[in-house]
């Protein structure tokens, strides 16, 4: 994967994904409802086992189990709660939903048991409530969100992970296919100067060309095609149309893209991830 300017992740078959981090205001809000949502949870629990400890003989209800069923449920609600919820949500507390936040690695793919075990862990310990030195960590805590590039907590640090925004949806349009007579050109032209960035205005030219309206439309593609000879040789056949040209590049790059070994795996894994296409704008030059 590229990362280009705004925290874009662009793959090789130039789909941008967007996964413009969260910072400490949206977060701080899921994490109230998070908390809300574990207040309920424990009270739930301490009123199951209240009246389960009264149901059992007196004899064997003391002190000792008394202190060791609230160690249970303090456990269960600051640790198991998020590390379930989080494993079988892919990365969206109950405060995630609301707010719209998901957690996910750092290569943007869904995390896994492990990931969200190590989140809740260093969060129980350190971050929130915090059993080590609570004022301290909490300082430390909020420092390193602020400090870091993606709004990182000391939880996101140790398990590789962070927590982005969700868009809704981009809806993908389908692009006109290899062009049948300039297959033979495109398997010999050089496409290693043509960027990501301007594969992505292609791609989302083409996407968009049948509702775009004229004159911009015809406008637009020559800007376009013209910016991709710049970067592509040999040039194409004579009296090729800018769009079968432009259909010809992208199609020819996609090709080469699946045929790199594991690149086809990426793309899997982009698609089941929390992080949603966006495509950079095609303005003209």
């Amino acid at each position: 994967m590229t990362v280009l300017g705004d925290g874009r992740v662009v793959n090789a078959e130039a789909v941008a994904l967007d996964v413009r981090p969260a910072r400490l205001g949206s977060r701080a809000l899921a994490l109230a409802f998070d908390i809300g949502a574990q207040v309920v949870l424990a009270l739930f629990l301490l009123l199951l086992t209240s009246i389960t400890l009264r149901v059992l003989p007196p004899s064997i209800v003391d002190d000792a189990l008394s202190d060791t069923v609230i160690r249970v449920v303090v456990v269960i609600v600051l640790l198991g709660y998020p590390t379930l919820i989080e494993t079988l949500t892919n990365g969206r507390s109950v405060g995630k939903l609301v707010v719209g936040l998901r957690v996910v690695r750092e290569d943007g793919g869904p995390i896994r048991v492990r990931h969200a075990f190590t989140r809740s862990l260093v969060g129980f310990a350190i971050e929130w409530p915090g059993l080590l030195f609570p004022l301290v960590t909490w300082m430390i805590s909020f420092g390193t969100m602020i400090g870091s590039s993606r709004g990182r907590r000391i939880g996101d640090l140790a398990a590789g992970t962070m927590v982005v925004h969700v868009r809704r949806p981009y809806p993908w349009l389908p692009v006109p296919p290899m062009p049948a007579a300039l297959g033979p050109w495109a398997v010999v032209a050089d496409l290693s100067a043509l960027d990501d960035g301007l594969a992505l205005a292609v791609r989302q030219y083409l996407s968009r060309a049948p509702v775009l309206r004229e004159p911009q439309r015809s406008r637009l593609g020559h800007e376009l095609a013209s910016e991709v000879a710049a970067a592509v040789r040999p040039a194409p056949p004579a009296g090729t149309p800018p769009d079968a040209y432009l259909a010809a590049v992208l199609a020819e790059r996609r090709r080469r893209a699946e045929a790199i070994p594991g690149v086809r795996a990426m793309s899997e894994i982009s698609e089941k991830s929390a992080v949603v296409a966006g495509l950079r704008p095609a303005s003209p030059r």
